[in-house]
C-alpha cells in the first residue's frame, strides 16, 4: 500500500511542473490576444494596419514589459504550437486570397509577366548583392542559399497591402489598379518560390541536381495538392454532408487536410510554409458554396487567434540588441533593397512598354506584412539570428507606416493622368474578378437544402418554415415546383383556416426558373423583374428540381466577395 502511495506522490510531483507551464502559458496567450485586439482597435482609429497592433502588443508584453517589471511573456512550447500553426494558416490563407494558379499560367507569355520578372530579377540581385556582402562586407555571414532567402525577403512586394491601398482609394477596378493588382501578384509568387526553394536548400549543398530535384518537388507537390483539393475534397464533403450531416465538417476536414499537406510537404524537405500556400492557391477553384461554408469560420478563428498571436509573436522575439548593429549594415538593410525594388519594377514596367511606369513600380513597395512571417520562418530555421530578425522587423513596421500612403500618392497622380482609358483589356482572365462575375448559379447551389411540401397546412409553415428575413418560399412535391408561396399572402386567408389550408393554395403557379450554368448576375436580373425574392433551379432537360437560390444566397456571396 505505501509504496502505491509514494507512486502516486511521485506522480503528481512530476505533473506539478507541466501543469505550472500549461497555467502559465494559458496567462500568455490570454493576455497576448487580448491586448492585440485591443491595441487593433486603437491603431485602426489611427488609419494604422492591424499587423502593427500585433507586433507593438508583442513588443510590450514583451522586451518593455521585462524592463519596466522584470516579468515578460516568452514563448513557451505550448504557445510555439500555436504560432506554428498560426504560421501555416497565414500563409494559407495568402495562397487562398491572393493566388490564381490559372491565372499566373495565364501571364507567362503576356507583358504582365515580363514587367514582373524583370522587377523580381534586379531587385533580388541588388539584395543580393547586400546579403551575401560581394562588394562590402556587412557582416550577415551567410551562405548562398541563406543570403538567397533574405534577399527574397527583403526584395519582396506584399500583394495584401497594395490590394488593401488600392481598395480603400477605390482604384482597384481601375486601369492603373488593375496592372499594380497583376504585376504585384505575379512578382509576389515568383518571390515567394524562390524564398521556400532556399529555405528548403538550407541544410543542404547546393547543386545543379539538387536544384532540378527540388523543383521537381514543387511541381510534383503543387499538382497533388491542385488534384486533391479540387477533384477529392469538394465531392468527398458534399457526399459526407449529405451522410452524416455533422456540424462545420467541411471545416474540420479542411483543416485537417491542410495539416497534413503541411506535414507532406515537410516530408518531402519542403519548408511546411510552401505546402501550405500552395495548397491554399490550388483550393481557389472551390465550388462557392463549399467555401461559403468553409471561410468564416476558418477567417473568424484566423483573426481572432491564430493571426494575432502570430505577429505578436515578431514582437516577443524583438529585442534592442540591433542598436550595436553597425550603421551602414543599417542603412544597406533598410533603404538598398528598396530603392533596387522601385528601380527593378521601373525598369521593368517600362520594358514592358506599360503606361505610368512608375505608379506600376510605386505599387511594388507594399511592404511588411508577408516579410514579417517569413522573417519569422528565416529566424525559425536559423538563417538569421535574433539581431538581424529584431532590425528587419523594426524596418518593415516603418514601410507599413510609409509604403501605403506613396502608393496612394503615386496612384492618385496617374490615374488623373489616365482618365481618358477606361478599361484594361489585356489584363489575365481570373486575376481579378468583380464581385458576380464568372459566377454560375451552380456555385451557389445548395442541393441538401429541404423545401416546404404542398400538403402542410399554412400553421405548420409559419411554424417551420416562414422567417422574417426571408419573405418568397418555393413549395415543391419531391423533385417537382409546385408554386411560390409570399409570406404577405398570408393576411387574406382567416387564421381560423390556418389550420386546415394547405400551403399549395396559396402558391403561385406562374413563376420563373433558373438553370444551374447560368450566371447569378442574370438570374437576380430575373429575379428583379418578377418581384421575387427567391428562385427554382430545375434541370434545363427534365425540369427536375435540384434546389433554390433566393436574395439572402446572393447578399451573403456579395458580402464574402467585399470581405476577401
Amino acid at each position: 500500500m505505501l509504496p502505491d502511495i509514494l507512486t502516486g506522490v511521485g506522480d503528481a510531483i512530476n505533473i506539478a511542473p507541466q501543469m505550472e507551464e500549461i497555467r502559465e502559458s494559458l496567462l500568455s496567450l490570454g493576455l497576448l490576444i487580448i491586448v492585440a485586439k485591443l491595441a487593433e482597435g486603437v491603431f485602426r482609429r489611427l488609419r494604422l494596419n492591424s499587423i502593427v497592433a500585433y507586433a507593438a502588443a508583442g513588443i510590450l508584453l514583451g522586451p518593455t514589459l521585462q524592463s519596466l517589471t522584470g516579468w515578460s511573456i516568452h514563448p513557451t512550447g505550448h504557445i510555439d504550437l500555436l504560432l506554428t500553426l498560426g504560421i501555416f494558416i497565414f500563409f494559407f490563407l495568402i495562397g487562398l486570397d491572393e493566388i490564381d494558379m490559372s491565372s499566373f499560367v495565364a501571364t507567362l507569355r503576356g507583358h504582365y509577366f515580363v514587367a514582373a520578372l524583370v522587377s523580381v530579377a534586379f531587385s533580388l540581385s541588388v539584395s543580393l548583392v547586400v546579403t551575401l556582402g560581394v562588394l562590402y562586407d556587412f557582416g550577415l555571414d551567410l551562405e548562398l542559399t541563406d543570403a538567397l532567402a533574405l534577399a527574397g525577403v527583403l526584395s519582396m512586394s506584399s500583394l495584401g497591402i497594395v490590394a488593401k491601398v488600392l481598395a480603400d482609394d477605390g482604384r482597384l477596378r481601375e486601369p492603373i489598379g488593375l496592372q499594380i493588382f497583376t504585376v504585384v501578384l505575379i512578382a509576389e509568387l515568383i518571390t515567394l518560390l524562390i524564398i521556400a526553394f532556399s529555405i528548403g536548400e538550407h541544410d543542404h549543398e547546393v547543386s545543379a541536381t539538387g536544384i532540378l530535384i527540388l523543383i521537381a518537388k514543387i511541381v510534383g507537390f503543387a499538382a497533388i495538392a491542385w488534384l486533391l483539393s479540387s477533384r477529392v475534397l469538394p465531392p468527398l464533403v458534399a457526399r459526407l454532408q449529405r451522410l452524416i450531416q455533422v456540424p462545420q465538417l467541411a471545416l474540420g476536414l479542411l483543416l485537417g487536410s491542410l495539416f497534413l499537406v503541411v506535414d507532406a510537404a515537410e516530408f518531402m524537405g519542403l519548408h511546411g510554409t510552401l505546402g501550405a500556400l500552395l495548397f491554399g492557391a490550388s483550393l481557389a477553384g472551390l465550388p462557392y458554396q463549399v467555401r461559403a461554408e468553409l471561410m468564416p469560420g476558418l477567417r473568424s478563428t484566423a483573426e481572432a487567434i491564430f493571426v494575432p498571436l502570430f505577429f505578436a509573436s515578431a514582437g516577443l522575439h524583438f529585442t534592442f540588441s540591433f542598436v550595436n548593429v553597425p550603421v551602414l549594415t543599417m542603412v544597406a538593410l533598410a533603404l538598398i533593397p528598396l530603392a533596387g525594388n522601385f528601380m527593378g519594377a521601373t525598369l521593368g514596367a517600362y520594358l514592358a512598354r506599360m503606361v505610368m511606369p512608375h505608379a506600376v513600380a510605386s505599387g511594388l513597395l507594399g511592404k511588411g506584412v508577408a516579410e514579417i512571417a517569413l522573417l519569422l520562418v528565416l529566424k525559425e530555421v536559423g538563417i538569421i539570428d535574433e539581431v538581424v530578425f529584431s532590425f528587419l522587423v523594426l524596418v518593415m513596421l516603418c514601410y507599413l507606416l510609409v509604403t501605403p500612403s506613396l502608393i496612394s500618392f503615386t496612384t492618385s497622380r496617374a490615374s488623373r493622368s489616365m482618365s481618358t482609358v477606361t478599361t484594361v483589356d489585356d489584363i489575365p482572365r481570373g486575376i481579378f474578378r468583380f464581385v458576380l462575375s464568372e459566377i454560375a448559379i451552380d456555385d451557389i447551389l445548395d442541393r441538401t437544402r429541404r423545401h416546404p411540401m404542398p400538403e402542410l397546412s399554412v400553421r405548420d409553415f409559419t411554424e417551420r418554415w416562414a422567417s422574417p428575413q426571408q419573405h418568397d418560399y418555393v413549395v415543391a412535391d419531391d423533385d417537382s415546383v409546385v408554386g411560390i408561396v409570399s409570406l404577405d399572402m398570408l393576411r387574406y386567408l382567416p387564421e381560423s383556416e390556418w389550420p386546415t389550408t394547405p400551403i399549395s393554395l396559396l402558391a403561385r403557379s406562374e413563376f420563373s426558373v433558373a438553370w444551374p450554368d447560368e450566371h447569378v448576375e442574370d438570374v437576380l436580373q430575373r429575379m428583379r423583374e418578377n418581384s421575387t425574392t427567391a428562385i427554382a433551379v430545375v434541370d434545363r432537360e427534365s425540369d427536375r428540381l435540384l434546389g433554390v437560390v433566393n436574395s439572402n444566397d446572393i447578399l451573403q456571396l456579395i458580402l464574402n466577395k467585399g470581405r476577401a
